[in-house]
């Protein structure tokens, strides 16, 4: 799957946005993909995961476990996990700290990919990526859906992401003046403030 054809199921499902969004990193950005907008069709997400799969098989080979995050990184991880006939994992907020809840485990030996939605500063999956280094296993790296960042943002291992986009994001002071004349708008999840 190229870039565009990418972007052309976020077109499609109407989740390619266009403003001034208040980004989950508190950053701000004339472009917002929202994900979930995606993800609520079922066929779409599993063209688009079994894409990635491809990719994660290409680089890394065999795996045992994606790891996602939540909440974003659920879904593809679960259809990323799908496509490579693996299991499927997630770990959660705990304490303000990513952690494997719900009795999941990650073995010793078992190949593990972290699976995230997005990539923009590369912070939630740095915290991910440091969740899964506390459990055994071979962290083998991490993969996403959209690198907003097109390859800026360093995650701390190997990324593949299925398409890369040169999206610009800003400070909030530091905002050109055509973005700064519209209306904020906070459509992410994580509940940072404005």
């Amino acid at each position: 799957m190229t870039d565009e054809e990418v972007l052309d199921e976020f077109r499609a499902a109407g989740a390619l946005l266009e403003g001034h969004f208040i980004l989950s990193s508190g950053r701000r950005s004339p472009v917002f993909l929202q994900k979930m907008l995606v993800f609520q069709y079922p066929q779409r997400t599993e063209r688009i995961c079994r894409a990635l799969a491809d990719r994660i098989r290409e680089r890394f080979g065999a795996v045992d476990v994606i790891v996602s995050p939540a909440m974003g990184g659920v879904i593809p991880g679960y259809e990323t996990a799908r496509a490579l006939g693996c299991r499927a994992i997630f770990v959660e907020r705990e304490d303000g700290e990513f952690r494997l809840r719900r009795n999941f485990e990650i073995a010793p030996g078992e190949r593990v990919v972290m699976v995230e939605d997005m990539v923009t500063t590369g912070l939630s999956s740095r915290e991910c990526i440091a969740a899964i280094r506390k459990h055994p296993g071979e962290l083998l790296g991490a993969a996403c859906l959209i690198d907003r960042s097109n390859g800026r943002a360093d995650v701390g291992i190997p990324l593949v992401p299925l398409a890369r986009l040169d999206v610009p994001d800003y400070s909030p002071d530091d905002l050109p003046p055509e973005l700064a004349a519209l209306p904020a708008v906070k459509p992410g999840s994580r509940g940072l403030a404005a």
